[in-house]
């Protein structure tokens, strides 16, 4: 079976990373002309599920769970598997209870705890919360990487695609295009998401950590050479214009909240985004006529984008055999 793969971003890079896996012949094609340019960009690349269960629904813990084993499999060497942090500042501690009684699979950590797991965040936090089993990775790295390893299984992808595949090709359409679908696919919304990159050597931290606050919860995610990303604002539009003064403000106060260091920080890069959403804030596969529609990951794409691509696989694999079954 002949597979086109519509856009590179998490989705369609896992859809036919997975595709490849169970021995399909796939195509990418992507408007953009590199790896990472949209949306799956700018993610804080968390594989945290129980972390996320404190504001979605039981489906992204139950879909998610298994997403760094997946990622692991597939790109050894790129995940971090640290757990994830979850503070509150001294007004804010109350917030740590609320978020323990919508998650599981935590520990809980005094200030001597906290200090041992991140030394720079020593006599900061009295109390804290510990996801153990939660990783986290680079998405443009872990993007760049499974684009690299389609590529050397020989399967094609084609960046600055700027027009529409000959379908007559191809037996199945996999639509991975995200945001580009608002307005065509029912029930398809965008979420506004926006982000920045700093740059210290004055902290370092060994895994994501979140700081809970009633107005700006945020996430800071290390990445090499003494670099964080800061994210990330969830705001019901779809304008996909640069980051807001307000945000920026935001972000950057939640993170001087976090340590005075970040406040001497190098601002390097900001970004913004818009993220697809059903109502329900859960991705799903979707069928119209030979096209598979793979949309709706939100702000969920690194966590729940294998399982969609295992979704994938899986009807294709079901295809294959009944046809098989018929030719017989």
């Amino acid at each position: 079976m002949r597979v086109l793969v519509k856009g590179a971003g998490v989705a369609g890079l896992t859809v036919a990373w997975q595709l490849y896996r169970h021995g399909f012949g796939v195509t990418v094609v992507e408007q953009a002309s590199k790896v990472g340019a949209g949306a799956s960009g700018f993610a804080g690349g968390m594989l945290a599920p129980w972390c996320e269960r404190e504001s979605a629904e039981e489906p992204v813990l139950a879909l998610g769970r298994l997403a760094a084993d997946w990622w692991e499999a597939a790109l050894p060497v790129h995940v971090n598997r640290r757990g994830t942090l979850v503070v509150a500042g001294g007004r804010d501690v109350g917030e740590l209870d609320r978020f323990s009684r919508r998650t599981s699979g935590w520990e809980r950590l005094d200030e001597e705890a906290i200090a041992a797991l991140e030394p720079d965040l020593a006599g900061r936090f009295r109390r804290a919360l510990f996801f153990r089993q939660e990783a986290h990775l680079d998405p443009r790295q872990a993007l760049s990487a499974l684009a690299a390893g389609l590529e050397d299984a020989r399967m094609r992808l084609i960046f600055g695609a700027t027009s529409n595949a000959d379908l007559a090709h191809y037996d199945r359409v996999i639509d991975c295009t995200g945001a580009a679908q608002i307005g065509r696919l029912p029930g398809l919304r965008g979420v506004r998401g926006e982000m920045l990159c700093i740059e210290t050597s004055d902290i370092t931290l060994s895994r994501p950590v979140r700081l809970l606050h009633p107005r700006h919860p945020i996430y800071i995610v290390p990445r090499e050479k003494n670099r964080f990303m800061i994210g990330a604002t969830m705001i019901e539009s779809d304008d996909v214009g640069p980051i807001t003064a307000r945000s920026l403000m935001e972000l950057l106060n939640a993170a001087y909240a976090m340590h005075p260091a970040f406040g001497e920080a190098r601002v390097t890069e900001t970004g913004a985004s818009v993220r697809p959403a059903y109502s329900d804030n859960l991705p799903r596969v979707t069928q119209e006529g030979r096209t598979l529609h793979v949309n709706g990951l939100y702000r969920h794409g690194f966590l729940l984008a294998p399982a969609m691509a295992a979704e994938v696989a899986r009807l294709l694999l079901t295809e294959q055999g009944q046809s098989k079954r018929g030719a017989s």
